[in-house]
């Protein structure tokens, strides 16, 4: 049997950023092969990456990514199971690393990226060794990479909670981080009414007709009233006819166009918008895992 010393621990831990213990016990497996030890943490660190791939991850943080010249960015969101872990410098380094990658090898989705390598290790081998050694479920759930017509902005808010990528052109640097801040506070859906989802304008429409049949309007005004509800969405989600947050009195238009600029795109990720989010009773979830405790005891 060779002797596991404690240099042979910390060359493995640093080679795959695995836990100390586990280290040590995959060189005792393999007899202080180095290689074999590194294919065995790998074995077990993906084990343990798949039985945490059933959990949900609705946590996590958006991360950005812009280029010196402010002509190439990208936005992505990474998700994982708690905010403690979405605090965790080695998961923070990791979804910062990725938006990089998206915006200069322009994978064309998340499985492309997870294709891709960090330090000689895919993507998708980071991510396992990252879920084995903090041993939560993490995913990267979707991202945006521009090329800028203008210039690129962005906006985190939140604890990387909330994340805006604009591109605007004209203006001054100043104006961009404030259309930024904006899109984070008011959270439009498109630029103009022209980009709103046609279903969310379809069930606006149906509520406003069920609401004014309700309310015993005549039929004959019913449309007029579902038209005029309608609109005033589209105006209250459309970026450009919002009402700018530091100055109500005009909109993000009006603003615009005082300052000579023009915004092209936005993309505004919030973590874990979407994702059906468990409700855990704590208390439940104790008193199950002390049953079994038991259970297994008199077994």
């Amino acid at each position: 049997m060779a002797d596991i010393t404690a240099g042979m621990v910390k060359e493995l831990r640093e080679k795959t950023d695995a836990p100390m213990m586990e280290c040590k016990k995959a060189l005792t497996e393999a007899d202080g092969d180095m290689g074999k030890a590194e294919e065995i943490l790998r074995v077990k660190l993906g084990n343990k990456a798949s039985k945490a791939a059933s959990r949900v991850a609705a946590e996590g943080v958006v991360a950005v990514y812009i280029s010196s010249d402010q002509k190439l960015g990208a936005i992505v969101e990474v998700n994982c199971e708690t905010d403690f872990v979405a605090k965790n410098d080695d998961f923070l380094a990791m979804s910062a690393k990725l938006a990089e990658m998206v915006a200069k090898d322009n994978p064309d989705n998340v499985e492309a990226l997870s294709a891709l390598h960090i330090n000689g290790v895919s993507v998708e081998e980071t991510r396992k060794a990252l879920i084995g050694k903090i041993g939560e479920n993490m995913s990267i759930r979707r991202f945006v990479r521009v090329a800028a017509k203008g210039a690129l902005s962005n906006y985190i808010h939140g604890g990387a909670k909330v994340g805006v990528l604009v591109d605007v052109t004209g203006g001054d640097a100043m104006l961009a981080k404030d259309i930024s801040m904006h899109i984070a506070a008011s959270k439009p859906k498109s630029l103009d009414s022209s980009g709103v989802d046609a279903e969310l304008i379809a069930t606006e429409r149906r509520v406003a007709i069920e609401k004014a049949k309700e309310d015993g309007k005549a039929e004959a005004m019913i449309e007029k009233i579902a038209e005029g509800t309608v609109q005033k969405f589209l105006k209250s989600v459309s970026l450009l006819s919002q009402p700018f947050v530091k100055d109500d009195k005009q909109t993000i238009e009006q603003l615009l166009k005082s300052k000579g600029a023009v915004i092209h795109s936005f993309t505004l990720y919030v973590v874990g918008e979407g994702i059906e989010k468990k409700v855990t009773d704590f208390a439940a979830e104790v008193a199950e895992a002390a049953a079994a405790a038991k259970a297994a005891k008199v077994n």
